[in-house]
């Protein structure tokens, strides 16, 4: 019986010039994945997210720009940038990105945005229950600003109660289906 879950593929020929197939190749070995996998995992991170940063004004920033600059904020100025700036943007940058804002996208979005943010975490989805940790290291503040932000959006958009603990490395956020 055939795997619900089995994705279909397709076979495609397309001419790569050599010494970017030698790139992938060496990348590919040193991930331990195959050439084919390897390709599949840029294709996906392509289609989920790189093709829509510019399109929704997103910005590449290095990580201790964005530590020090958070740690010159105050709370206030913190708590008025996730108020005034930080709801609307990641609300109109998930819809865009996943065509409908519910739960079940909005989750999805976040957990894209982690995996191509380089920023580690973990999911567990326990009787209904979403539990992510995340780990970034970039400072109390920019935990800080999440934290307000995010509840801001399950509160007021998603009108879902939302648990967001933090620390200067860390954040933890855990809500009901």
């Amino acid at each position: 019986m055939p795997d619900a879950d089995a994705k279909k593929t397709v076979t495609m020929t397309f001419r790569i010039d050599e010494s970017i197939m030698a790139r992938l190749r060496t990348e590919s070995d040193s991930r331990e994945v195959s050439l084919n996998t390897f390709v599949n995992q840029v294709l996906k991170r392509y289609v989920e997210w790189d093709m829509y940063e510019p399109k929704v004004g997103m910005i590449s920033i290095a990580r201790p720009i964005v530590h020090a600059l958070f740690d010159r904020m105050s709370r206030d100025e913190i708590e008025e940038m996730a108020r005034k700036v930080g709801k609307g943007a990641v609300h109109d940058i998930a819809l865009f990105m996943k065509s409908s804002m519910d739960l079940g996208s909005f989750l999805s979005w976040f957990e894209t945005r982690m995996k191509n943010s380089s920023i580690e975490f973990s999911h567990d989805l326990t009787e209904g229950r979403h539990t992510y940790v995340t780990k970034h290291d970039l400072g109390y503040n920019w935990s800080l600003y999440h934290k307000m932000m995010l509840e801001l959006v399950f509160n007021e958009i998603l009108q879902k109660r939302v648990e967001v603990s933090i620390t200067p490395t860390m954040m933890k956020l855990v809500v009901d289906e």
